[in-house]
């Protein structure tokens, strides 16, 4: 039993326009792990690399997680890097199970996915991130974006060469500059947050992202359980829902 109680609520839709759901979502409160996967590759081959990933990203931490201690314990620095490593470990291993699957079925070839996945480790969570599915912390009523996507719209903007306005236009916006499984190799980010009590923390696709601002999120968040999961995609639906759609919401206790 967790110090820490969480509960997590989850769903995916297709969408308005698309043919296929090609995203993926896991959620496990008594491991507390969550991912959510956005896949690409078209005839299939997306629906193929999430759900291959997201796969691949569990077994790899329930095998490594008894190596980070108990997990009621508040998390310590040699424990953070333990479990970034963990993290990072599972997300290469997805990334060169994709990519394999890929050189053998032609069909595939090219496909990766977004990977973003949280992993609760005593009082913190340890987030690893490729692509531009998201987390969001909710803290009170403010929203805090903790990811940073792996675009080449977001890259424009650290370089001072589009300002935020102009990047909701560009014609560029669903560049990705990093996936899992097109290549045998990607570089992931690892970042360990600590959790209060009352945190809420939102993973989702860019079809959910792509339709929110800021300052919406902590409003529909704080509905609470599944109702608040079922708002959110309502909303990218009425907002548009050009693309599938997913969220994972997690709640700490």
């Amino acid at each position: 039993m967790r110090r820490i109680e969480v509960q997590s609520f989850a769903r995916t839709d297709i969408g308005r326009f698309r043919k296929t759901n090609e995203d993926a979502h896991f959620r496990d409160d008594l491991l507390g792990l969550y991912i959510v996967a956005d896949g690409m590759g078209g005839h299939a081959a997306g629906e193929v690399a999430s759900s291959e990933a997201v796969d691949a990203i569990y077994g790899m931490v329930k095998r490594g997680v008894a190596k980070l201690g108990d997990l009621n314990e508040p998390i310590n620095d040699e424990r953070a890097r333990a479990a970034c490593r963990l993290m990072e470990g599972a997300i290469q291993g997805a990334t060169y199970m994709v990519f394999a699957i890929s050189q053998f079925e032609l069909d595939k070839t090219g496909m990766g996915t977004t990977i973003t996945a949280a992993l609760l480790v005593g009082d913190a969570l340890v987030i690893g991130q490729v692509g531009d599915s998201r987390v969001y912390q909710v803290r009170g009523m403010n929203a805090t974006q903790i990811t940073e996507d792996h675009t080449l719209i977001a890259w424009q903007i650290k370089q001072g060469l589009l300002s935020p306005d102009e990047a909701r236009t560009s014609p560029h916006k669903n560049v990705i500059t990093r996936a899992v499984g097109n290549r045998d190799y990607v570089q992931v980010d690892t970042t360990v947050v600590p959790v209060e009590k009352g945190d809420r923390y939102l993973l989702c696709s860019d079809g959910l992202h792509g339709y929110l601002q800021m300052e919406e999120i902590p409003d529909l968040v704080d509905i609470g359980g599944q109702n608040a999961v079922q708002a959110l995609i309502d909303l990218a639906n009425l907002r548009g829902g050009r693309d599938n759609i997913t969220a994972v919401l997690v709640e700490i206790d």
